[in-house]
């Protein structure tokens, strides 16, 4: 996860719509080679397609564009429920409008494209956590598509059904399981255009054009936990620190600056810790450290003597209470 972004998670299909194949499936790739196809395909295509996403109660749409010219990849995405929103990115340049309060926010960040934190690294320790299974095939917004499942081999991290078009490995649908296999979440395509006519310069003008709009900047720096007196003394196996930034003074208005955001992740799940000092006018109402959920996405709260901890992830709880426990503030 990165910082505080729009996770647009979908909902949609039955757990048992998947038709099996007649023919003998092949044996399932190496889990990093296969990650590594797919990663590939969901950074080299062009497409336009329609989002829906539904996590627990809520349901939200998107209509999604994207392109890439082997140098830059952009994509736009609109907002089609909720309040009016459209967000463009092209490469780490994110910038987002909107319109009822008529400002653009301008930010960088790592990532590009969908399921972004599920390809986040392909590294061989992702076979250490999860075996591959090739399940079967099946049709996704009309398009033929393989079927596979990540299966977690412990307690710490959820397992994954991908849905795969076939012909070039493009992620088009995502249900991520419960240890017991009940779905937690679904991300799927309802209608894709491969290959569809995006243009990266129509999109960079709409992009570029803030006429009208009142432009702020969200800014955030590299730095390490380390840097900040704080350290992870107890390791979450297979989960390594990916990033830590904080944001420059003024960045955040609101603490001037002191927000901490290290991410962790295990090659598909990550993990985001928010550090900040304790401020009980803003953390009253958090300070029962009620554990949340919302789908597969779980957030803990926890005050650490003079400072306020917030621990966000698609993992389970008991792995943020892993992280929580195991920070320290240097002396």
């Amino acid at each position: 996860m990165k910082y505080l972004r729009l996770v647009l998670v979908l909902v949609g299909a039955v757990l048992g719509s998947v038709s099996w194949a007649q023919a003998p499936l092949p044996d399932p790739p190496a889990v990093a080679q296969w990650l590594l196809r797919l990663n590939a395909a969901s950074r080299t295509r062009a497409y336009v397609g329609t989002f829906v996403v539904t996590s627990g109660q809520f349901m939200s749409s998107s209509r999604i564009w994207h392109v890439c010219d082997g140098q830059q990849q952009m994509e736009r995405v609109e907002a089609l429920t909720g309040e009016p929103r459209s967000t463009f990115r092209r490469n780490d340049q994110v910038v987002t409008f909107l319109p009822v309060s008529r400002v653009v926010i301008r930010e960088r960040r790592e990532s590009l494209g969908l399921f972004s934190e599920l390809l986040s690294r392909t590294d061989s320790s992702v076979a250490q956590y999860y075996r591959l299974k090739i399940v079967g095939r099946d049709r996704v917004a009309g398009l033929q598509a393989d079927v596979a499942q990540l299966l977690p081999m412990d307690a710490l991290r959820f397992g994954y059904r991908i849905w795969t078009e076939q012909k070039t490995g493009l992620v088009i649908k995502l249900q991520t399981l419960d240890s017991g296999h009940a779905l937690l979440e679904q991300a799927a395509f309802s209608e894709l255009h491969m290959g569809a006519p995006v243009h990266m310069a129509r999109l960079s003008a709409l992009m570029d054009n803030t006429q009208g709009y009142q432009v702020r900047h969200v800014a955030w720096v590299k730095t390490s936990a380390a840097e900040h007196a704080w350290l992870q003394k107890v390791v979450v196996p297979g989960f390594v620190p990916v990033h830590c930034s904080k944001p420059t003074e003024g960045g955040l208005a609101d603490n001037k600056g002191r927000t901490l955001q290290c991410v962790f992740s295990d090659g598909l799940a990550s993990v985001s810790l928010f550090i900040e000092p304790f401020d009980a006018a803003r953390h009253t109402l958090a300070q029962q450290h009620a554990p949340l959920a919302m789908g597969a996405t779980h957030v803990l709260m926890r005050q650490l003597g003079d400072w306020w901890l917030t621990a966000v992830g698609e993992v389970p709880q008991q792995t943020l209470a892993l992280f929580a426990q195991g920070l320290e503030r240097k002396k």
